[in-house]
């Protein structure tokens, strides 16, 4: 007998224990992986099947620091000391390090940078954590469990999924190593899945998505469909109570309703997914459905890394870092893992949280406060996808995100109180601490501290009050973060690489820095189906992608007839927007196929 199990069965072993089988022999050869990406990023290393794929291990760039070398994450055992000293609590660091009560504005960026980080990241990375209702009522620490002491009591914390164990070294295959649940390349999974099944959940008729069969805006367009098991836990007009029920929307990623910016920024591209293919479809009437679908989908997901890469990152970054550490493309390289690290995932990309607004700020067409529809405290835009359908649609929302600044990030004005005393979470009764969450997890994770990834950086090293001061820029600051944590190798990598004083030109300081743009730059190299790499697109066709910009998103989905070229840019005043007409769109004539018959 050859074969113990047949492929079915290895099949049903992969469901049942939430692992991802091992590919096929020979199944990264097959023809549909050439054209195509596969929707769970398997197989795109030929060599390394599992390398960028959904649900496989973080990758380590530094060894994990466990308590017991294996499982228990730093802070278990409260008599551990670290470099002399116990570990400070993270609700005490979140109350006395990054609780911050204003939030001012900074006068180059508008508030869609900030979401655009967001709703990118949910195309990079998704770290499940165990589930059940155990850990809402226990302050004890028993596995999964790892609750968060207040003052009072305690924050429930589930820890984050173990891993599968595909790694061939037994030390790391014997170590808790956490999951991405998702594909880490960007490829627009956000819109489109990250399996099988969820992805043929969200496909139409004639290679389109499937949008809401009961709801629509006021000019016929689209919003996104509900979710299949109803009700659903999102939060309802309940002033009002009139008309049906809002259920929480369907996306490629299932944390679409977490805010009405992310619902927002997901409407825009169901709709452009679905413009493009009218298109496409009327280009090559020859075309079936699913080549229409799967060629729009290339379209989209190339999208998503030119703006991303092009727009977003240098901005994140700094033009000096980008230079250094990303670099010009020189073509596919099947020798880099472009799997998402540990560190990216649970401290780096998190960067972004110091940059939310406490107020959502919806305006109408000059701009103004909308006269219907009121500015939002933060606590009440979570998992509210009513607001989207019956307050005016994408519109109030997005004229927020492109005419309001970004907040300003500084080292003693970090988190603001929506998130780090109203965060709102699922089917969690109380109120959660964001920062506390943050903190949390990375000792989950057993992440080294932030003297260990400078190092890993080639930055120096803090020793002193004086070497840290230097870096934050802030010795009131500097001079806490000290104290609580005793010594400067106990402090978490989060909130080191946050107080950090920003790059010229950045909205990082140099570790973060440089964490995001190694792991930007493994994404690019380590993707066979990068938009530049060989065989993608022709040069005609990438000469029109180049064309792609957030604004003409918003112009051709929206009612929003005025942006800025680049709309990650603040406008001040009415002349800093141009009509849509004047912003350059992709001309799709360039994917027109001569018919064989």
């Amino acid at each position: 007998m050859s074969e113990l199990l047949v492929w079915e069965d290895v099949a049903l072993l992969s469901d049942l224990s939430q692992c991802p089988p091992a590919p096929r022999p020979a199944q990264c050869q097959d023809h549909q992986h050439h054209k195509y990406r596969s929707v769970s990023g398997l197989c795109n290393n030929r060599q390394n099947p599992l390398w960028g794929a959904a649900n496989t291990a973080l990758v380590r760039w530094l060894p994990a620091e466990y308590e017991d070398g294996e499982r228990e994450p730093k802070g278990w055992n409260s008599p551990r000391l670290y470099n002399g000293f116990p570990l400070p609590s993270v609700w005490e660091v979140s109350k006395t390090i990054l609780r911050s009560h204003l939030k001012p504005r900074e006068d180059q960026y508008s508030q869609l940078l900030v979401e655009w980080g967001q709703y990118i990241d949910h195309d990079i990375t998704f770290t499940p954590q165990t589930t059940g209702l155990t850990c809402l009522s226990t302050c004890e620490k028993e596995h999964p469990c790892f609750p968060i002491e207040t003052g009072d009591g305690c924050m429930p914390f589930h820890r984050s999924s173990p891993a599968c164990c595909s790694h061939p070294d037994l030390k790391h295959t014997l170590q808790r190593q956490q999951m991405n649940s998702i594909t880490s390349l960007i490829d627009a999974s956000v819109v489109y899945g990250h399996n099988a099944e969820l992805q043929a959940s969200l496909r139409g008729p004639h290679g389109t998505l499937s949008v809401h069969g009961e709801f629509c805006d006021p000019r016929g367009r689209p919003y996104l469909p509900p979710v299949p098991s109803v009700p659903s836990g999102c939060l309802q007009d309940v002033q009002r109570e009139r008309g049906p029920r809002v259920e929480c929307f369907n996306a490629g990623d299932s944390r679409v309703n977490e805010g009405l910016p992310l619902a927002t920024l997901h409407t825009l591209w169901l709709r452009e997914h679905n413009r493009l293919a009218q298109e496409l479809r009327a280009l090559n009437a020859h075309w079936s459905s699913e080549t229409v679908y799967q060629e729009t989908r290339k379209i989209i997901g190339a999208m998503h890394q030119i703006i991303t890469m092009r727009d977003y990152i240098p901005k994140i970054i700094g033009p000096v870092s980008y230079e250094y550490h990303i670099g010009v493309y020189k073509g596919y390289d099947p020798a880099v893992n472009p799997s998402a690290s540990n560190v990216f995932a649970t401290a780096a990309f998190r960067f972004g949280h110091a940059a939310i607004a406490p107020t959502l700020r919806r305006l109408n067409q000059s701009f103004q406060e909308h006269e219907r529809f009121p500015h939002l405290r933060l606590h009440d835009t979570f998992f509210s996808p009513w607001r989207i359908v019956k307050e005016g649609g994408i519109e109030p929302v997005l004229r927020g995100l492109i005419g309001t600044a970004a907040p300003a990030v500084h080292a003693d004005k970090l988190l603001t109180e929506e998130l780090t005393e109203g965060l709102v979470v699922l089917n969690i009764p109380q109120k959660m601490d964001l920062a506390a969450l943050n903190l949390q997890r990375g000792r989950d994770h057993a992440l080294p501290g932030y003297n260990n990834w400078r190092a890993f950086c080639g930055l120096k090293s803090v020793r002193t009050l004086k070497d840290f001061t230097e870096i934050v820029g802030d010795e009131t600051v500097a001079k806490k973060i000290l104290g609580l944590y005793k010594h400067p190798n106990n402090i978490d990598v989060w909130l080191g690489g946050l107080v950090e004083k920003f790059l010229p030109g950045s909205r990082t300081g140099p570790l973060f820095s440089c964490l995001i743009a190694k792991q930007m730059r493994v994404l690019r190299d380590g993707d066979r189906f990068w938009w530049e790499a060989g065989g993608q697109f022709v040069q005609q066709q990438k000469t029109e992608l180049m064309k792609t910009s957030l604004s003409r998103l918003i112009c051709d989905n929206s009612d929003i007839t005025g942006v800025r070229p680049d709309s990650f840019r603040l406008g001040k005043h009415t002349s800093d927007y141009i009509p849509c007409d004047q912003i350059p769109s992709v001309n799709l004539t360039a994917w027109t196929e001569q018919s064989l018959f």
